[in-house]
């Protein structure tokens, strides 16, 4: 009867019931069964937390609403994948690193395009040709030291997002006296973290000049910043249809 109850309890964490691997995980802790004569006791585990779905009130629509290739695991996944863009593994990791990057940049850009208007008082999209705008340098000039410090960075991220730590050589980082500055210490694609990318500690800590990361703080600062990422894309969007108008963020709120 024991070995009954314990089968069918472990039975809980297979791949039907819980229909995803990290799922699984939540159920992987041990069931005890123990006991002897007419007294037995089952310690069972927490129940699985089901799949966040982007229309939680519709339990049809197949993979519109649940594609079952979106297993809950990645930052911000609610199953949203109308195109199936995700299916293939390989181009997932590409769209998310992509989604991330582009989110960095939007949140950036929105930031920048807000605090510059309010200072200067001049639209985003005409600053670049105001008087003194890029002095004392050149368009040229500005638009060749851009491409080549971009281009750097960017070639970098590139080659690393394909073989991974790569980077963190000596002859990677000319400058630096130690490639650690570089490494990947999280092990994240994406969330280098280290005292160089975290300077300030926000996703772990430092012991004896070594930095740690915390692995619960870390998993819930990628979820709040994939959810700022994709609002200040949206954002980024409006601002450009606005700007196709001759309006800007500030003066459509009436600021």
């Amino acid at each position: 009867m024991a070995s009954s109850s314990a089968a069918l309890v472990n039975g809980l964490g297979s791949a039907f019931l819980t229909g995803s691997k990290k799922s699984q995980s939540r159920l992987a802790t041990p069931v005890a069964v123990a006991g002897t004569g007419a007294s037995r006791r089952v310690v069972v585990a927490a129940v699985a937390t089901p799949k966040k779905s982007w229309l939680p009130g519709v339990k049809a629509g197949g993979s519109l609403v649940d594609p079952e290739w979106l297993d809950g695991s990645l930052p911000g996944d609610y199953g949203f994948d109308p195109l199936g863009l995700g299916k293939d593994p390989a181009f997932l990791k590409w769209y998310r690193e992509a989604e991330l990057i582009h989110g960095r940049w939007a949140m950036t850009a929105v930031v920048g395009i807000l605090i510059g208007q309010a200072w200067s008082g001049i639209p985003w999209f005409e600053a670049g040709a105001a008087p003194g705008a890029v002095a004392p340098f050149s368009f040229g000039t500005l638009l060749g030291t851009q491409l080549l410090l971009m281009g750097w960075v960017e070639s970098k991220r590139w080659v690393d997002y394909f073989n991974p730590e790569s980077q963190a050589i000596e002859w990677a980082t000319p400058w630096s006296r130690t490639a650690e500055n570089f490494a990947n210490v999280t092990g994240d694609q994406g969330y280098p973290g280290g005292k160089f990318f975290d300077p300030l500690s926000v996703a772990g800590t430092l012991k004896n000049g070594v930095y740690v990361p915390d692995t619960e703080k870390l998993e819930r600062l990628k979820l709040a910043e994939i959810k700022h990422a994709r609002l200040a894309m949206v954002a980024m969007l409006i601002f450009y249809f606005e700007a196709g108008q001759g309006k800007t963020p500030l003066g459509a709120i009436g600021l």
